[in-house]
């Protein structure tokens, strides 16, 4: 029985697969998920070096089709679908109209009349009806999450664990664009994504085949070093990577040009929503500006600590951890503009205790080519 007024914990269709490896488990955007198997720093260095596998299936899903709909992703995403081509992924930001963030998400486009989003697990619910209040156009948009499970193959060995279970040839696959084929026998979106700074691939497919999957790839992955990984080790990789995540290094009161994201609002395809404030900012100047920040001692500076230049607080740490690659603790901050520049000294208040750190350049860890 649910207790009124509180929203009941949603499992993924390898909810028993991970209790039965006793994973740590926690709630993560409302859903039941896997923090931990082995360890963070296992899974970590695994992925790092061999391949993890994620279950990343509380990831939302939203179609949109019909004969509007590229007309639709334009107006409430920044970044220019009109580049993409069939079979290519696209990095995007979900707009309000204050050209701030109501989520970031992946664009796949399927055809020009075929989109499928992937969204935040905790904000899906929310990205569909924004998205439908929008819909000015001739478009349909389904909230089609429970039609898909996603499992993320992730490591330098990802495509030679994959390609033993498809005969769709991987290595053809760029980064960033996907295919349709077969896994195991099922059909599935094989895209070549990833939230982990290493090769690696993302498949969608229907939920009752997850099970099956998750065994077959276990199979096929733990001869060459593979593991299952946890949200936890997924949080450090992404840091390193330098990849924002929703609620910390950005939310629906920051901007692309905040947060470092100018690369993906593409002002040139003017208006879409929230285009004008964008252009005015832009212009005026920004009140802050995203860097990453490396400590100088052994103290960590974590999420929501507050961050002083010269002794004045002038914002807040929005990720931080140990990075298991780089043996130093990192993280990333908001600063004022005029405090950007690499190698300035920043205070992060620990507990009221002032740690010394130092701006970096972002990303700060880049995979071996």
């Amino acid at each position: 029985m649910t207790t009124p007024g509180i929203a009941e914990i949603r499992k993924t269709a390898l909810n028993a697969v991970h209790r039965r490896s006793n994973a740590r488990m926690v709630n993560f955007g409302g859903w039941d998920m896997p923090l931990e198997y082995s360890g963070i720093l296992a899974e970590h260095q695994a992925v790092r070096t061999r391949a993890g596998l994620f279950d990343v299936s509380h990831m939302g899903e939203i179609e949109i089709t019909g004969p509007g709909a590229h007309s639709l992703v334009q107006w409430v995403s920044c970044n220019n679908a009109a580049k993409l081509i069939d079979g290519q992924i696209q990095y995007s930001g979900l707009m309000t109209s204050r050209g701030t963030f109501v989520d970031d998400l992946l664009v796949h486009q399927i055809s020009g009349t075929h989109y499928m989003l992937c969204v935040n697990a905790g904000n899906q619910d929310a990205d569909f009806e924004h998205i439908v209040a929008n819909n000015k156009f001739d478009a349909k948009v389904s909230n089609a999450g429970p039609r898909y499970s996603q499992l993320a193959v992730q490591g330098p060995r990802a495509a030679e664990i994959l390609q033993k279970l498809t005969r769709t040839p991987l290595a053809p696959i760029r980064y960033y664009y996907f295919v349709f084929g077969q896994v195991s026998g099922v059909d599935c979106l094989i895209a070549r994504t990833g939230y982990t700074g290493e090769d690696g691939f993302e498949i969608y497919f229907a939920p009752e085949y997850s099970e099956k999957l998750w065994d077959d790839l276990m199979s096929a992955g733990v001869p060459l070093g593979m593991i299952p990984a946890g949200l936890g080790a997924r949080n450090t990789l992404r840091l390193e990577a330098g990849m924002c995540l929703y609620g910390h290094e950005i939310d629906d009161t920051t901007t692309p040009w905040e947060a470092g994201l100018a690369w993906i609002c593409k002002m040139e395809k003017a208006p879409f929503l929230g285009s004008e404030v964008l252009a005015a900012q832009k212009q005026n100047g920004l009140p802050r500006k995203l860097v990453g920040f490396e400590m100088l001692d052994k103290r960590i500076g974590r999420d929501g600590y507050p961050v002083d230049v010269n002794g004045q607080e002038v914002g807040r740490v929005t990720s931080g951890c140990p990075s298991p690659s780089l043996k130093k603790n990192i993280g990333m901050a908001y600063v004022p503009p005029a405090a950007t520049a690499i190698g300035t000294d920043l205070q992060i208040d620990i507990r009221g205790q002032k740690a010394a750190a130092r701006i970096i350049a972002m990303p700060f860890y880049k995979r071996p080519q």
